[in-house]
């Protein structure tokens, strides 16, 4: 098992109350990934929740599994020892959680795959807002239309260093994350979506023609030829961070058919 991502602690109390209240937790299973020392998890067992927390670092776990003797006894906690990034995860209702800042993207993908009713998250400020950008501006990015794919976004609550011990070197906020019902555009073959965004922007700079045909190897040349022939001009000058949703969506979509 590899040493713990990130050591800064919630600790300002307000914080932790508005955040184990931005969702109706009563009677439902809340995941929580790193729990630290268990502030939030606290705050999640006394609204009624019954709480599965992964935690990395063995010292954090032997600390909750002291403080959390009967709720674990109860069942009402579920202590894992496990990496968030790699482990299986259980069933639960809503994810609740201050995500370690440097494994923050890989998590939230793994959340996207899983499925969830709601989850209410902290990132770092910048990367929260990464995540809200718009398609078609240049701080777009895989993460913005991964997320914004089969999510919905919103921003709750922004957190100063001071709200942490120790205080790290940049704000951050919390937002709620709501997966759609409905994909407002539908995706015919997800893995190959998730696939084509992630080429796609790891050559931003290159127009869509020249990243496709650099992503050859990897889209597969049936589906490049494919892509190629059926988009317009227009469409294959564009950049990247200059596509839409619909963009995405169509351009996966003409591959897989």
């Amino acid at each position: 098992m590899s040493a713990p991502h990130d050591q800064h602690f919630l600790t300002d109390p307000d914080a932790i109350r508005k955040i184990a209240h931005f969702s109706d937790i009563k009677d439902q299973t809340v995941l929580e990934i790193g729990p630290g020392k268990g502030a939030l998890t606290k705050e999640l067992l006394e609204r009624g929740a019954k709480v599965i927390a992964i935690e990395i670092d063995p010292k954090m776990i032997e600390i909750l599994g002291s403080r959390f003797a009967d709720e674990i006894d109860s069942g009402r906690l579920n202590l894992l020892n496990e990496d968030a990034v790699r482990c299986d995860y259980p069933d639960f209702d809503i994810v609740i959680a201050n995500l370690p800042y440097s494994a923050s993207s890989k998590i939230t993908f793994r959340l996207l795959e899983h499925g969830f009713k709601e989850a209410v998250l902290m990132y770092q400020k910048e990367f929260a807002l990464r995540m809200m950008a718009l398609p078609g501006t240049s701080n777009c990015g895989r993460l913005s239309v991964m997320v914004q794919t089969y999510a919905k976004v919103m921003p709750l609550l922004n957190l100063p260093p001071e709200a942490f011990s120790p205080p790290p070197a940049v704000d951050s906020m919390v937002v709620r994350i709501t997966m759609k019902e409905e994909l407002t555009y539908p995706v015919d073959d997800p893995e190959f979506y998730s696939i084509l965004v992630r080429e796609l922007f790891s050559h931003r700079r290159k127009t869509l023609k020249k990243s496709l045909k650099s992503s050859r190897s990897v889209i597969g040349e049936k589906r490049y030829e494919r892509i190629v022939s059926m988009l317009p001009d227009e469409m294959l000058k564009k950049r990247a961070e200059e596509l839409s949703l619909k963009d995405f969506s169509n351009i996966s979509n003409i591959a897989t058919k």
